[in-house]
């Protein structure tokens, strides 16, 4: 590639040493390259590792035999036009459904079963409440709503209102007629949603998960298996003011058509970045691997910018570039010193980018048994399906868990998302053995007594981990072959989350929609002329969407 071979230079995934990086979403900025191609731009996509995708990548190498999805392991919210406008079938995606799709074992011997089946859920919920059983479809019908009015803002660029004096006139025109559809359609949806709705929209958005949750049930266990959804990912609990919002962002999404379902992908997560690749190479992207980017390129005089530099010194000309790494990553190391705005760096440098998360990949030689269930097939049964909620038995216990992250002491009893992806995808695994994800919570970026860089400490917490879940399936421990962690610490190093958040951010009400990145600057611009942000700490935020690639991909230039 020459250094002058493109007009515009896609920045993708890029993973550095410690404390640098790129994005887990790295399919954002295969999305944004793919719709900028098709548009007729010249493309070029630069990834530091031999593989695409960020972090929804599979990789092999872990442990002989066995294909893990390292870090994003599951596929809902992957926007629907995105799929059908890039041919994404065609390029090799395949979805695999999970019904039912979600397990709670209990310890008293009682367990729910959740799912797409509307009588299976009203069967299993009945166990523990009649009540229950019968709120919880209006429950559901109430969420479809609010997804339905946020399907609009989350396919739109928002509507900055940022004077931008470098663009022609007509694009200038064209931006102001933009904005004013934005503001009239959703006037619309907000109109056909009721007033009464729109109460109840902002009550979600605001409240904590506790709150929504004791207001429409009174069963521990679904309570418990529903709050996950509202804390995953996040340092926050179910008491958190505005974690109603995260449970919304969860079931946003839809696989087949069905709104709130989520799937498996065939092969793995890498499934997802290769079929993206697939079509943006189709559109005449060039993509290189094995290109580390070190510096984004400044003109000192102009402000705009001018191209790259990669980590072997070569500089390669561009007059825009995309940028898919965190907003810290982006404008706190690849940009040069005094280029930006201090308002607009003190922002970016003192966003909330805690994290609590850690993955846990494991092998295993059989599938758990779960003492619950008094029938077991180990081929897989319902109980294997779906998400296994793991330490969910209240939100009690969720809250106790995150009090003790929040004083720096990874959580005594875990709360964690157990999915089992090779009962359906038999392509990740030996025949008989499985791949088990483990999304576990909470567990501090710092802790306040030793380190994640501590072997012993490593050991003790996925130890934890695995008796844990014996306390539900017996012999689980001895079932692991071979597994592999990532604390927070590690997803930053290895994959460039700043503090480990996998949303490039919290998601909080203060961080997104006109908030996200920084106030004034949710359009996917920047203050440098020529530099766009197209990751997941743009609008509409994280999750494996690709809404901020196929959205930046749409801003004038």
């Amino acid at each position: 590639m020459s250094p002058a071979a493109r007009s515009l230079l896609l920045s993708a995934a890029r993973r550095e040493a410690v404390g640098r990086g790129g994005d887990r979403r790295g399919h954002n900025g295969l999305a944004a390259a793919a719709y900028l191609a098709r548009a007729g731009r010249s493309v070029t996509v630069l990834e530091r590792r031999g593989v695409l995708g960020g972090a929804a990548v599979s990789e092999s190498d872990l442990v002989p035999g066995f294909r893990f999805s390292r870090c994003s392991y599951l596929l809902s919210l992957l926007r629907p036009a995105l799929i059908q406008e890039l041919e994404l079938e065609r390029h090799g995606l395949k979805l695999l459904p999970r019904s039912p799709s979600s397990f709670t074992p209990c310890l008293d011997g009682r367990y729910l079963l959740l799912g797409p089946d509307a009588e299976l859920n009203h069967s299993e919920i009945s166990k523990f409440s009649e009540n229950d059983a019968c709120a919880y479809p209006r429950y559901e019908e109430k969420l479809e709503k609010f997804c339905k009015l946020m399907d609009f803002v989350i396919d739109s660029p928002p509507p900055e209102m940022r004077h931008e004096y470098h663009l022609s006139m007509v694009d200038r025109m064209k931006d102001k007629v933009d904005k004013s559809v934005f503001w009239s359609k959703l006037l619309g949806i907000v109109m056909q949603q009721g007033q009464k709705d729109m109460v109840d929209f902002f009550d979600l958005l605001l409240s904590p998960a506790s709150k929504i949750l004791n207001n429409w049930f009174e069963g521990d266990v679904l309570k418990a298996t529903l709050a996950t959804d509202a804390v995953i990912g996040s340092m926050a609990g179910v008491h958190t003011p505005g974690s109603g919002y995260v449970l919304l962002h969860h079931v946003m999404g839809e696989t087949g058509g069905q709104r709130g379902v989520w799937a498996y992908v065939e092969g793995g997560m890498g499934s997802v970045s290769s079929a993206i690749s697939k079509a943006a190479l189709e559109a005449g992207v060039e993509i290189v691997t094995n290109a580390e980017v070190s510096q984004i390129s400044v003109h000192h005089t102009s402000g705009k910018v001018q191209g790259i530099v990669l980590a072997d010194g070569t500089e390669v000309l561009t007059s825009v570039v995309l940028s898919n790494a965190t907003p810290y990553r982006t404008f706190v190391d690849l940009v040069p010193a005094n280029v930006l705005p201090d308002n607009f760096l003190s922002a970016i440098k003192t966003a909330d980018y805690s994290s609590a998360t850690t993955k846990i990949n494991v092998a295993v030689d059989r599938l758990p048994q779960f003492s619950c269930c008094k029938d077991f097939n180990p081929e897989g049964g319902p109980e294997h399906m779906g998400t296994i909620h793991i330490g969910s038995e209240s939100m009690e216990e969720i809250d106790l868990a995150y009090r003790e992250a929040a004083n720096g002491v990874s959580s005594t009893r875990p709360v964690i998302e157990m999915t089992i992806p090779s009962v359906l995808d038999k392509t990740i695994s030996p025949p008989g053995q499985h791949v088990i994800n483990l999304f576990v919570q909470y567990t501090p970026y710092k802790l306040s007594e030793g380190s994640w860089q501590d072997s012993n400490v490593r050991k003790s917490f996925a130890e934890r981990c695995f008796s844990l879940i014996d306390d539900y399936a017996p012999g689980f421990s001895s079932s692991v072959v071979g597994y592999d962690m990532l604390t927070p610490p590690d997803l930053e190093r290895e994959f460039g989350l700043t503090g480990g958040n996998i949303f490039h951010g919290a998601m909080g009400l203060d961080s997104l929609f006109l908030m996200r990145p920084a106030k004034g600057w949710s359009d996917y611009r920047t203050p440098v002329k020529g530099l766009y942000l197209c990751g997941s700490g743009a609008h509409p935020g994280g999750g494996v969407m690709g809404a901020p690639g196929r959205n930046a991909a749409s801003v004038p230039v």
